[in-house]
Parts: structure tokens; sequence; C-alpha cells
């Protein structure tokens, strides 16, 4: 494997380091699209439009800073690590910002209840960690390779950094603040995974030597910020790894209700339209015409094939959602905008 050359390194300084000053080029380029990609994101995650996601990940610049706080790790650069952490937290800060006024203008009746790009940004899980090691790798691979800098637009579809920010804010303005914090983490998540991947790479390519032949300042790298890397990296895998198993128990929770649903709903002559399981609630969704089969029932036939200590939520055509708590025998009907 070839080291990078002093004009190579030029390069990636010049890239990855933005310029102080608000009105400098590299700042106004930052900030304009990031926030243009913000309103993209946000605009996207309303309409439940995946292709205007895609087009908000390839717009937004937010890989720059955090690809930039890598580099300035490995030439032990401290004020620019500084600077591109600064920019990073400002630009995060910026883009939940938007989505909760575009939130407070655009929010549904059902809190982004049946939303698909709020579900898939809210349950992050260890997989996801080791798809952004991968993606992070191949984005640091693109900067120290010129001849395969074309991959890096498939890099910014692959690592998720604007769009779980933006339904952070989203999901704050309709008061789910635990699935907006879930969104946080997988932002959280992607930057570690850019951050430690850029710096292994950037020192398996001799970003170091080829910088100080370029006269560009290098301090001393000490091996602890290497495992300050590695650390942070293992302590968000935990909770991705509890995320894993929560999902995986979601999973046989909502396989073990359908059977129980489907039998209860034929009494009545309804129709299970829905069976899933968030965070060890039972969420059910009910077709049919009046009248409908007693929630109660269905609460006791749960009890009853050994899923007593979950929570049943059972939505029913009209809007009428039906809350059984676990361990009871009485139901609550609330609005389902609620739920």
């Amino acid at each position: 494997m070839a080291a990078v050359d002093a004009g190579t390194v030029r390069r990636m300084t010049d890239t990855l380091f933005i310029e102080r000053g608000l009105k400098s080029p590299g700042s106004t380029r930052f900030w304009g699209l990031l926030v243009l990609a913000a309103v993209i994101a946000s605009a996207g995650v309303v309409g439940d439009s995946t292709a205007t996601v895609i087009g908000a990940m390839i717009v937004a610049p937010l890989m720059t800073p955090i690809l930039g706080s890598a580099l300035a790790l490995v030439l032990a650069d401290r004020s620019q690590v500084v600077r591109c952490v600064l920019l990073t937290l400002a630009g995060a800060v910026t883009v939940i910002a938007i989505g909760m006024l575009l939130g407070w203008i655009a929010a549904p009746p059902d809190g982004f209840a049946s939303n698909g790009q709020v579900t898939a940004r809210i349950s992050p899980r260890l997989i996801d960690l080791l798809a952004a090691l991968a993606t992070g790798t191949v984005g640091a691979f693109a900067l120290v390779r010129a001849d395969i800098s074309d991959t890096l637009p498939g890099v910014a579809i692959a690592i998720s950094l604007v769009p779980p920010l933006a339904v952070t804010g989203l999901l704050v303005t309709v008061g789910r603040y635990h699935d907006a914090s879930e969104a946080a983490l997988l932002f959280t998540t992607n930057v570690a995974a850019i951050v430690a991947t850029g710096t292994v790479v950037f020192l398996v390519y001799g970003v170091r030597g080829a910088a100080q032949e370029c006269g560009l300042p290098v301090a001393q790298f000490h091996g602890r910020t290497l495992a300050a890397v590695g650390v942070v990296v293992l302590l968000i895998a935990v909770p991705l790894t509890t995320g894993s198993i929560s999902v995986a128990r979601d999973r046989l929770l909502a396989a073990d209700a359908r059977p129980v649903a489907e039998h209860w709903a034929v009494s009545g002559k309804w129709q299970i339209a829905s069976v899933e399981a968030r965070n060890g609630v039972v969420v059910i969704g009910v077709l049919g015409l009046p009248p409908q089969p007693a929630p109660t029932a269905l609460r006791t036939a749960l009890d009853r094939a050994g899923m007593g200590d979950a929570d049943l939520e059972l939505h029913l055509v009209g809007g009428r959602t039906h809350w059984c708590p676990a361990d009871g025998d009485t139901c609550t009907v609330r609005d389902s905008a609620a739920g």
C-alpha cells in the first residue's frame, strides 16, 4: 500500500479544513448547503419521500468537518480538532432547529406514527454501527485515493447524517422525546464511525509523514488518542446492542401476538391490518364494520398466551384507539394522536 504524497495531503486539508470567518468561501458553502439540506431532509421526512431524503444526503456537507476531525486528530492539530468539532455540533443543532420549525408547521395529527422515514431512524442497532464503520472507511479511502473519489456521493447516501437530525427535531415538536433521542443516537453512531475509521485510514496511509514534507504543522501523536476514539465507539456500541436485543424481542412478540389477534378478530368478522411491537408494546391495527369485537377479550387472550407483561395498543377503523395496559382487565379509549 503506497503512502500518500504531500500534494494529496494538501488537497485533503484544503477540502476538510473550512476557512475561518463566516464570509469565507468555505464557510458560506458549508452553511448554505447545510441549511438547504436540512430543509430538504425535513420536508422529505414530513412527506415520507425517500427520494427527497436521499437528495438531502447528497447535498449535506456535514461529513466535511467530521472527517476533518479525524485528519486533525492524526496531525495532532488541537486548534483544528476543536474547530471541526464545534462546526459539527453547530451544524447538528442547526439541522435539529430547522426540523423543529418544519415540525411546528407541518406535523401530522398522528405525530409521525405511520411515517416510514421516521420509523427507519428511531431504532438504531449494532448492525448500523457496523455499516457506518464500513462506509466511513470508504469515505476516508476515497479522500486519500483521488482515483476513487467518485465514490463519495455513494458514501453520502450510505451514511445518514442530516436525516436523523431532521427526524430528531420533528419528533421533539410532537413530544416523542425517547424516539428523538434514538434518532440522535443514530447520528452520533455515524459520526463516531467516520472519525474512528478516518483516523485509522489516515494513519495507515502515512498522512503524518506527507504533512511534514509539505510544511504543515504536525505535533506528536499519542496512542491514547486512538484509544480514546476506540473507547467512544465501544461506548456507543452498548446502547446499540441493547437496541438490537430490543428489536429482536419486539419481532418475537409481534410474531406471537399475530395468531392470537387473528383468532380474536374472526369472531367479529374483522380483519387484522397490522401487528407490530414497539418497545414491548403490542400495536395492532384492525379493520371492519360495527359492531367491533371487545378489546378486553383480546387483552385476555394475550394474557392467556403468555403475553401478560406487554401493553396493548389497539387501533380501530374510524381513528379510535384502545389502550389495554399489562396485568389489567380494562381498556380505555383515547385519541389515536396521543399514542
